[in-house]
């Protein structure tokens, strides 16, 4: 099996995944349960894909400038800074340890 197979294959299950989400009735998503469930569910993969980018490179962990611009813009985040402020920071956090030799 080729890697345009594989392609294909995922975007047949991303359209029917798709579909399936319009066939829902509209009274099962205005429940509060799934309402939680969804926003619950959103805010944990936010979490392991920032996770996952900033502690793994390719297969192994990675102790780096990345940890450092995360934990700048964790504490913009804590000072209440708007987004873009929030990602100027840590880009120039990032940017400053690399300038200080951290990989």
């Amino acid at each position: 099996m080729t890697l345009w197979f594989w392609i294909i294959v995922a975007a047949v299950v991303a359209f029917f995944t798709k579909l399936l989400g319009y066939l829902i009735p509209r009274r099962l998503l205005k429940n509060p349960r799934v309402v939680r469930i969804a926003g619950t569910l959103t805010i944990g993969l936010l979490a392991a894909l920032t996770a996952a980018n900033t502690f793994a490179s390719g297969q192994h962990l990675a102790a780096d400038s990345r940890i450092g611009a995360l934990v700048a813009a964790a504490i913009a985040l804590l000072f209440r800074a708007p987004f873009l402020v929030v990602v100027v920071v840590g880009a120039l956090a990032a940017a400053g340890l690399r300038l200080l030799g951290f990989p």
